[in-house]
C-alpha cells in the first residue's frame, strides 16, 4: 500500500498544530513546526503514520524548547498583532476574555508534571490510548489512569486560579 501523505495531512494537520501550539504557545511557530513534521513524514514514509507524526511533533517541540533555553529566550505566549481598524467594544471585550482564558489554561497546564501534560495533550490531539502508550512509554492500561489524574489536576489547578482571581477582584473592588 502506497504512503498517503495527503490523507495523513488532511486528517491530522489541525490536531498536530493544536498539539504543537500547546507545547510552544506560538501559533505561527506551531504551524512552522507542523510543516516540518509533515516534510519528515514525506521523506520517511512511516508504517504507522499517525503515531509517528505525533512522536516527531513531540521531539521537534522538545528540540525547540531546548533551543529557546540555550538562546535564553522565553517561548511566546500569544502573538499580538496590531489592530488595523478600531474594533467594536464588544469584540475587544470578547478578545480580551478569550486571551485571559487561554492564559489561564496555559498556567493550569504548566502546573502539571511533564508526563501528565504530555498524556493530556496527546489525548486532546486525538490519539488513542495505544498510540499515547507508544509515545510515552506507559503501559496502555496506565494511560487511562494517568489521563484521569491529569484531568483532575488540571481542573483543580484551574479552579484554584479562578478562586484566586475572584478573591483579588473582590479585594480590589473593596479598596
Amino acid at each position: 500500500m502506497a504512503f498517503d501523505i495527503e490523507g495523513l495531512y488532511r486528517t491530522t494537520y489541525d490536531a498536530v498544530v493544536r498539539f504543537l501550539y500547546r507545547k510552544v504557545w506560538d501559533a505561527d511557530r506551531a504551524e512552522d513546526l507542523a510543516q516540518e513534521v509533515f516534510m519528515r513524514a514525506l521523506k520517511h514514509e512511516p508504517e504507522k503514520p499517525r503515531s509517528w507524526v505525533f512522536a516527531v511533533a513531540a521531539n521537534i517541540a522538545r528540540d525547540e524548547a531546548r533551543s529557546a533555553i540555550r538562546r535564553r529566550k522565553h517561548l511566546t505566549l500569544l502573538t499580538h498583532e496590531p489592530i488595523a481598524s478600531p474594533a467594536p467594544l464588544a469584540d475587544v471585550q470578547e478578545d480580551l476574555e478569550q486571551e485571559e482564558r487561554e492564559a489561564e489554561v496555559k498556567r493550569a497546564l504548566a502546573t502539571l508534571t511533564p508526563r501528565d501534560r504530555e498524556v493530556l495533550l496527546l489525548w486532546d490531539a486525538g490519539l488513542a490510548y495505544p498510540e499515547i502508550a507508544e509515545q510515552t512509554g506507559l503501559a496502555v492500561g496506565a494511560v487511562g489512569t494517568t489521563l484521569a489524574r491529569a484531568r483532575k489536576r488540571l481542573v483543580a489547578a484551574h479552579d484554584r486560579m479562578e478562586a484566586q482571581r475572584h478573591e483579588e477582584q473582590r479585594a480590589a473592588a473593596s479598596s
